[in-house]
């Protein structure tokens, strides 16, 4: 299936591409997969490769990686790429933590985040400039969806980040994206990788 945009138009004023960033979260212990889930081995390197080739592939000014339970983490991404690491002291909270730990690190002038997260390995590199394309001309997120299910990552214009600082608990934006309606931009996935997370040993992709 092709690469569509729903309509964005009537969103307003475009916005600057060049302050656009990305959001590597990469804080939680995976305690579903025994700990140690980011950087268990996949397809010769760590699981969190996936999110950070990602990242570092999309149309943005700088990546960021937010960490947290795991120092080895940190080690391992900033000797694999140019990226900034945020510290979420308190990622035991729950994703919202973590997620407003990044949020709340980008410049005053960024005008809007992909966010990925550090456990799907296979996310589609396509995918990730019409997101951040369908927020820079007006939307004020985007989501792919494959098979009518709306996946990751999500791209999240500056104007909903006082919502997302107010989150709380175990859950991320999901709560802010759907109350958006219409307003928020589908962007058709070339595969499933939107969808796969891992969660336990056996979630692992060949």
């Amino acid at each position: 299936m092709p690469l569509s945009i729903r309509t964005s138009a009537k969103y307003g004023a475009v916005q600057d591409r060049a302050a656009f960033h990305a959001i590597v979260l990469a804080a939680g212990f995976g305690s579903r997969f025994g700990g140690g889930k980011l950087l268990a081995s996949w397809r010769g390197g760590a699981l969190i490769d996936g999110a950070l080739d990602a990242a570092m592939a999309a149309p943005v000014a700088q990546v960021w990686v937010v960490v947290g339970a795991d120092p080895a983490v940190e080690a391992h991404a900033t000797s694999r790429c140019d990226v900034r690491i945020v510290q979420a002291p308190d990622h035991a909270l729950g994703l919202s933590a973590s997620l407003k730990a990044g949020i709340g690190a980008l410049p005053a002038d960024a005008t809007g985040a992909l966010i990925l997260l550090g456990d799907m390995p296979l996310t589609p590199q396509s995918v990730l400039r019409p997101l951040v394309e369908a927020v820079t001309g007006g939307a004020p997120a985007a989501v792919p969806v494959w098979q009518g299910r709306q996946g990751h990552p999500a791209a999240i214009s500056a104007r909903l980040f006082p919502q997302i600082l107010a989150l709380e608990g175990d859950r991320g934006a999901r709560a802010v994206l759907d109350a958006l309606g219409d307003a928020l931009a589908l962007i058709a996935a070339p595969d499933g990788g939107v969808l796969l997370d891992v969660d336990r040993p056996e979630d692992l992709p060949s």
